[in-house]
């Protein structure tokens, strides 16, 4: 027997019942991309694909407890965050973070659900950007997102967003392109910016495709890429998430498929999808 380590990745984020978004498809992600996943619950959400119908967020000290535990224990070679909620939570993640060393952080700043559920309040965008953001190895918002926590208006260009947002302390910054007509992620680390192209799949789903996104790109940095290496991987594999996206799940939007379970069962049955 191999005592080959696989990289451990550690999602400290929410949890989506319906299993699209969150841990759930942070979990997945990570073991698409070859590394052992871990999880700090920050909260608890009751939704499904059509709405988000409550959250519960976890005590602070439990958040802690949680990354404190992995950490002593098994190791962390990077860190994707997630969810956060509320200033509280911040501020338990970014004690949390003195648990695992110099381990790369990838921030995702969730704010509204694919169901258009507010998931990040005003206290929390605030303690987000003042006390999370210069602790990022990698933050990956998309345009409302990295707007939001920017103060920059409808007229900024992703790069100017980007440029922003490592001015605010992130090494690198990753502003997707899902919201605009290019679906050209652009990356920005202070001194290079490069776009990343991406195919547009209007058939696809895409329930979790920013969490798929930020994991993955944790994943590839613990597996010893670099920042705009990790981001392009990530990307490639997002995409065909969303191209291979389970549109038969639930009423509302439908998750991504990093396994493409589908494709895989079409094409054994010998069907036409």
């Amino acid at each position: 027997m191999s005592s080959e380590r696989l990289p451990a990745v550690l999602s400290i984020a929410g949890s989506d019942s319906g299993g699209g978004a969150g841990i759930q498809a942070d979990l997945k992600a990570f073991a698409r991309v070859g590394v052992h996943g871990m999880t700090a619950v920050t909260a608890i959400t009751v939704q499904n694909t059509v709405a988000v119908e409550a959250v519960e967020a976890i005590p602070a000290r439990v958040i802690v407890a949680q990354v404190k535990a992995v950490a002593e224990d098994i190791g962390v070679e990077a860190v994707k965050i997630g969810m956060l909620g509320t200033a509280e939570t911040v501020g338990a993640v970014v004690e949390a973070l003195g648990f695992v060393g110099e381990a790369p952080v990838v921030i995702d700043p969730v704010m509204i659900a694919e169901s258009g559920a507010h998931l990040l309040d005003e206290d929390a965008q605030r303690a987000l950007a003042e006390k999370l953001l210069p602790l990022a190895t990698v933050v990956t918002p998309n345009i409302p997102e990295a707007r939001a926590l920017t103060g920059l208006g409808e007229e900024a260009s992703q790069a100017e967003l980007a440029r922003a947002l490592v001015g605010m302390g992130t090494k690198a910054a990753v502003v997707t392109g899902g919201h605009s007509e290019e679906i050209v992620d652009v990356f920005y680390d202070g001194n290079e910016l490069v776009e990343i192209p991406g195919d547009r799949y209007p058939d696809g789903a895409a329930h979790g495709s920013g969490c798929t996104h930020s994991s993955s790109l944790a994943a590839y940095l613990a597996l010893g890429k670099d920042p705009l290496a990790a981001a392009e991987g990530a990307r490639e594999l997002t995409s065909e998430a969303v191209r291979d996206g389970l549109r038969n799940i639930g009423r509302g939007a439908g998750p991504v498929d990093v396994f493409g379970l589908t494709r895989k069962l079409v094409g054994d049955a010998g069907l036409t999808r």
